[in-house]
């Protein structure tokens, strides 16, 4: 309880506001994307496709994501943030509805290229906004709400949307998302206000938009950001496509049992995010919680990739702490990265950093569509290959964090923190150099000081 006060009293009520809107729009873009995993026996069984055949279903939203981040980068630093949001989710709910409307496979995969093109695009700009609004030193524990989407998507979306599954049809999810879609929409459009403070400073004779992009591009600092988040990508996304089909196929859990180890790790994470990995990161460096949940990521990746057949506990375990570390690396890497950029060229770096980010994970999904056979009610093989792959992956972002430099222009304050900043997160802020006449600040030296960015 102490932690949740601690947490509730980091952002006053209008970052609050700002914060929740954006974890809905993280709930559904997350949840369309992750829902495909657990439906993966289903789906192959419906459709009658290999595990091939179904890595391609995934690789289709996430390279369609990574084309469409291309364009989107160019131009997403020239227009107001909330209309990008509202654009982007409107072409999503389309898309995601067009997921539910048809039963065959390659109409089922233009419809999530659809999807993919709208809502590969959502993280970017969300994370842009959280970039622009929260403060470095905050910035970890707004990481770790907003990413608490996901875990509402495991806790309630996946759930539900398994037991539509088996009460109706694979195509029933698809179908309730596109509508809480529609509900968020409306939502945004009317509880968030313009975000216009990225444009100010424009000039007529600024470059075109693909020759900013260029600029973005090739910055050796961003280059580095663009490499960790390939290679957090492959550690993952190699494991998550198939793990629902090995654990039902290889593992012996049964098909109708999946939610729970969604509704476990959702769980996990919905009190290891915010209240654990965000705090932590802001307090003792993002990249130092970085390399620790990393580092121990790897044990799990290993046992979840070569489990036997064993009982429901075991599994539940396993894959909760898989999930618990993926999110605490998750969290301290996006609030390190978000740093990487000057803010005037945020939306471009995050949305060309989230094009890279689903272009990796279907890279990810495709390769380990390689390593592994079997599907269509078979066992799989080759799965354990999959997870030394993955723990290599890891590995390597260990080596590249390590270089990985802030930018050095200072962010600016946010129109939501005009109204001041709770009394608990004061000590948060980076500290103001005092004028001969300004009386300073006693010092509170029983409290440890927060992390600065030089740290990370």
């Amino acid at each position: 309880m102490a932690g949740l006060r601690l947490t509730s009293n980091v952002f006053n009520r209008r970052e609050w506001l700002l914060l929740l809107v954006l974890t809905a729009v993280q709930f559904c873009h997350i949840l369309d994307f992750v829902l495909m995993m657990p439906l993966a026996p289903l789906l192959m069984r419906s459709l009658h496709i290999s595990a091939r055949e179904f890595g391609l279903l995934v690789s289709a939203y996430t390279f369609a994501a990574a084309a469409s981040g291309l364009v989107a980068a160019a131009f997403m630093d020239r227009y107001d943030r909330k209309r990008m949001l509202l654009f982007l989710l409107a072409g999503f709910g389309v898309g995601t509805l067009l997921c539910g409307l048809v039963d065959e496979f390659w109409m089922l995969m233009a419809a999530r290229v659809v999807a993919g093109s709208f809502g590969g695009v959502l993280a970017g700009v969300v994370f842009a906004v959280v970039g622009d609004q929260i403060r470095p030193e905050r910035r970890g524990t707004a990481m770790g709400v907003v990413m608490g989407g996901f875990s509402a998507a495991s806790v309630l979306g996946l759930p539900f949307g398994l037991a539509l599954a088996e009460r109706g049809a694979w195509e029933t999810p698809f179908l309730f998302l596109a509508a809480v879609t529609a509900v968020v929409f409306v939502i945004t459009a009317v509880a968030l206000p313009s975000m216009r403070g990225h444009l100010t400073g424009r000039r007529s004779d600024d470059p075109s938009p693909f020759a900013q992009l260029w600029q973005v591009a090739r910055e050796p600092r961003h280059v580095r950001a663009y490499l960790l988040t390939t290679a957090i990508m492959f550690s993952a996304f190699t494991v998550v496509p198939f793990l629902s089909a090995y654990l039902v196929e290889n593992v012996g859990m049964p098909e109708t049992q999946l939610d729970l180890m969604y509704l476990a790790g959702g769980l996990a994470t919905i009190v290891t995010g915010p209240m654990l990995w965000g705090p932590l990161a802001d307090r003792f460096g993002h990249k130092r919680v970085f390399v620790l949940t990393a580092a121990l990521s790897t044990l799990p990746i290993i046992a979840v990739t070569h489990l036997p057949r064993v009982s429901l506990p075991v599994i539940l375990v396993v894959t909760t702490l898989m999930m618990v570390m993926a999110s605490g690396r998750m969290i301290s890497v996006t609030a390190l990265i978000t740093g990487v950029v000057e803010p005037r060229r945020r939306g471009s770096f995050m949305s060309l950093n989230s094009s890279i980010q689903q272009g990796a994970a279907g890279a990810a999904a495709f390769v380990a569509g390689m390593l592994i056979g079997g599907g269509e009610g078979e066992a799989l093989t080759g799965y354990p290959r999959v997870g030394y792959v993955a723990v290599a992956a890891t590995l390597v972002t260990l080596l590249l964090v390590r270089g990985l430099r802030q930018a050095r222009v200072p962010d600016a304050h946010s129109p939501f923190e005009a109204a001041g900043a709770p009394p608990l997160a004061e000590p948060m802020e980076s500290p103001q150099p005092a004028s001969d006449d300004a009386p300073r600040r006693p010092v509170d030296r029983r409290r440890r000081p927060h992390a600065t960015a030089a740290e990370d």
